[in-house]
């Protein structure tokens, strides 16, 4: 370890940076979130430094750096384009034993900037030893995207409770244990959807009575069409965490591969006329583990709320009062056709579409024909590979051109999307010819034709 990292305290100590230019901004900044009193000495002035200054939130000198100007400082930041001066600053601060940083110098330095990942009072800081800064922000962009900025308001949550605590359980190991399991429960969620005073009876009842079963929590979550990369960040800090896993026949698994390492997984999926599992026996498999205190995440391909059954799934648990938080996955439809390069709106060609069921059940379907049957839309049909030629079939007898565009997507935004183009009255003739595997998705309008113009995924 080249460097030891620590965190400085400089609220309300005087700081001095020299230089004025776009970098030395940047400093300020980071020394003004410290809440130091900024000293700024330069002979010219930038923009926005200068409006710091104008705004009474830093003082600017506007004279040529003298060594006069490191006194009472508790930190010098050499923020200047000239080596010579940078130098003599960095070997007066050492001299007076003041901790320097020179930008983009670390040999001068006695101290180094890191990146910094801020969920005050959460300060994560991440270093490369000044040997590859880029990598170092890199790093921070990764963790940025998984810490919810709410962090910061449980660990404030804490703060207000480490006392009682700590009075209530006299053994540090019984501590940890009591604040480990209310960091990853249903407190620590609360939380981060903004529910701060249920959070905080929830915990004065966990301290209060030492019997009390915490029950579970139900994530019911979009798994997205396929691609991993399109799961939201709740979405994965939620997989991560969770003690059971429920998921359909339509997560792939590349995301299963996500969750957590020791969670149980349960496979739920349901295929036409073969179910593992009746959605019955699913609503009460949630119900009777969050129950038992587990974090359950029901996982679902696409959006949990169209064609997902979710609102069912929730509607059981609100009946038996277990908490459940809802996460929006990106839908087939969106994903899908974003993937083949087909816009499910233009000005041009389609000014609305719609999202239709395509199941079968006793071999019919009862929609709204003749609204389907409109040249100015896009129709998205999901789980319709059984039933395509029966949809021609109704939207040919009701009005729509036999030579309307559609596409047949299969498993679309995975390594095996394939796309099949073709027009409504050929529909069935591609299906009978092709072998074609669920799941797969049907989009009919005249949008299709852009495909050959703005296909960029396949």
């Amino acid at each position: 370890m080249e460097y030891l990292p620590i965190f400085v305290d400089i609220n309300k100590k005087s700081c001095l940076v020299v230089g004025a230019g776009d970098i030395a901004y940047r400093k300020i900044n980071l020394l003004l979130k410290a809440k130091a009193s900024v000293v700024c000495v330069a002979k010219k002035c930038g923009i926005q430094v200068r409006e710091l200054a104008n705004n009474n939130k830093i003082q600017y000198i506007e004279k040529p750096f003298s060594k006069e100007d490191i006194k009472d400082k508790a930190l010098i930041i050499a923020a200047t384009n000239k080596d010579v001066l940078n130098t003599e600053i960095a070997k007066l601060a050492k001299k007076n034993n003041i901790l320097v940083n020179v930008v983009d110098s670390p040999d001068l330095c006695s101290f180094i900037m890191p990146s910094i990942v801020d969920r005050s009072p959460i300060v994560i800081a991440i270093s490369s030893s000044a040997k590859a800064p880029v990598l170092a922000r890199l790093i921070r962009a990764k963790l940025e995207s998984t810490i919810p900025n709410a962090y910061g308001k449980l660990a404030q949550l804490v703060g207000d409770f480490r006392e009682i605590v700590k009075n209530k359980f006299v053994n540090a190991k019984d501590r940890r244990y009591f604040w480990e399991k209310t960091l990853s429960g249903v407190v620590a969620e609360k939380v981060f959807i903004g529910k701060t005073n249920e959070a905080k009876a929830i915990l004065k009842k966990q301290i209060n009575d030492i019997e009390f079963s915490e029950i579970g929590e139900v994530y019911l979550i979009g798994a997205g069409p396929g691609d991993p990369d399109l799961l939201t960040f709740k979405a994965l800090r939620l997989m991560q965490q969770a003690d059971v896993v429920l998921y359909d026949r339509l997560v792939f698994k590349p995301i299963l591969e996500l969750v957590r390492r020791d969670a149980e997984l349960i496979y739920v999926g349901k295929k036409p006329n073969n179910h593992s599992i009746n959605q019955d026996g699913i609503n009460s498999l949630l119900v009777n583990l969050s129950k038992q205190g587990k974090r359950v995440c029901r996982l679902k391909g696409g959006d949990p709320f169209i064609f997902g059954r979710g609102g069912e799934e929730i509607e059981t648990l609100a009946e038996n009062n277990i908490p459940f938080q809802v996460v929006p996955g990106i839908t087939a439809a969106l994903g899908c056709s974003a993937y083949s390069g087909i816009p499910l709106t233009h000005r041009d060609y389609s000014q609305s579409c719609r999202f239709v069921t395509g199941h079968l059940k006793n071999n019919d379907i009862n929609l709204p024909w003749h609204e389907l049957a409109k040249e100015q839309q896009t129709i998205i049909f999901y789980m319709a590979l059984n039933g395509c030629k029966n949809l021609s079939k109704q939207l040919i007898k009701h009005g729509m051109a036999k030579d309307m565009p559609v596409a047949l997507i299969e498993k679309g935004t995975t390594p095996e999307h394939k796309v099949y183009v073709t027009t409504l009255a050929k529909l069935p003739n591609l299906v009978d010819n092709k072998t074609i595997h669920a799941p797969t998705l049907l989009i009919v309008g005249n949008v299709v034709k852009l495909r050959e113009k703005l296909n960029w995924f396949d």
